[in-house]
């Protein structure tokens, strides 16, 4: 990647460095959000909020190509302790846009002020609303980004245990799925990931967990099992210190033998597809095709 844009994307980026004081933690609170609404794409639309009891939600229905059939469900990154609906609307567009499907976000509690179970109790909260609502199970496709994509893998985790529907399909970024922060790509890949570092990582995970094991599978779904799971589609980039956590997850799953997907852009970091670039675009084009495949059928 060009020098002088990876270190404008440290500039400006909030997902490094610490969190482990309030004021830090309201910076990176705030930059998640501008950041975020900054980066959404604009028109083509409809974006509807609702609540779930006191959660805030939002509805996203593109105006073209919409399927109403399908919907997905978005579970926004951010490390467990950042990000809202601003943040999370853009990659919920970009969902929407790109498949023709209503998408919902939520904005769920976030650490330090509410560690582990409450960001999985929100996710559990939002299944159950979709599902009893609005399309049965097989027609909602669970989607996440990081720490959003760790949520997203534990909330299947506990359907599948719990003997209850699972989704069609999971679309991950960048996912999380080891909390212990021992993968080699956190070293390999430090200085040419421009959106995270480890220091970021590693904080967030204690904030979120605080002294739980961070091999525990709740925490760290790579550990868990992936027996009876459904499809799952894999984005990562090259150069992300996350990259390791996408291609275990997919040997974890093949090994189990499950279907796993892994799109690895070479030139891509961590969650590339939230910047408004060319490379971005391109993604969502692949993710969209994958989509439509899966769906409707290959052609």
């Amino acid at each position: 990647m060009n020098n002088s844009l990876t270190k404008a994307l440290k500039a400006v980026n909030f997902m490094s460095g610490k969190t482990t004081t309030d004021a830090e933690l309201k910076r990176h609170r705030k930059l998640a959000e501008w950041a975020g609404h900054l980066a959404t794409p604009k028109g083509d639309v409809e974006r509807r909020k609702f609540k779930i009891g006191k959660m805030r939600c939002e509805e996203i229905i593109p105006f073209f190509a919409h399927n109403p059939s399908y919907v997905i469900i978005y579970c926004h990154g951010g490390g467990y302790v950042s990000g809202g609906l601003d943040y999370a609307g853009n990659l919920a567009v970009k969902l929407a846009l790109a498949t023709g499907f209503t998408t919902y976000s939520f904005a769920y509690r976030l650490a330090p002020e509410h560690p582990y179970p409450a960001a999985g109790e929100d996710a559990d909260a939002m299944w159950q609303y979709i599902t009893e609502n609005v399309a049965e199970a097989d027609h909602v496709l669970l989607a996440g980004d990081s720490a959003g994509a760790n949520m997203a893998l534990c909330l299947t985790q506990r359907l599948v245990a719990a003997g209850k529907a699972v989704p069609r399909e999971l679309l991950l970024f960048s996912p999380w799925t080891d909390m212990t922060g021992t993968a080699d790509s956190y070293e390999a890949n430090k200085d040419i990931d421009p959106i995270l570092n480890k220091e970021y990582v590693m904080d967030s995970a204690r904030a979120y967990i605080g002294e739980g094991d961070p091999k525990d599978p709740v925490f760290s779904p790579l550990f868990g099992s992936f027996k009876g799971f459904p499809h799952v589609y894999i984005m990562a980039g090259r150069n992300g210190i996350l990259l390791d956590d996408s291609i275990r997850l997919k040997e974890k799953i093949d090994e189990e033998g499950g279907v796993a997907l892994i799109d690895i852009e070479e030139k891509g970091w961590h969650v590339y597809q939230q910047m408004p670039i060319a490379m971005a675009r391109e993604a969502m084009k692949r993710l969209a095709a994958h989509v439509s495949d899966e769906i409707y059928g290959k052609h």
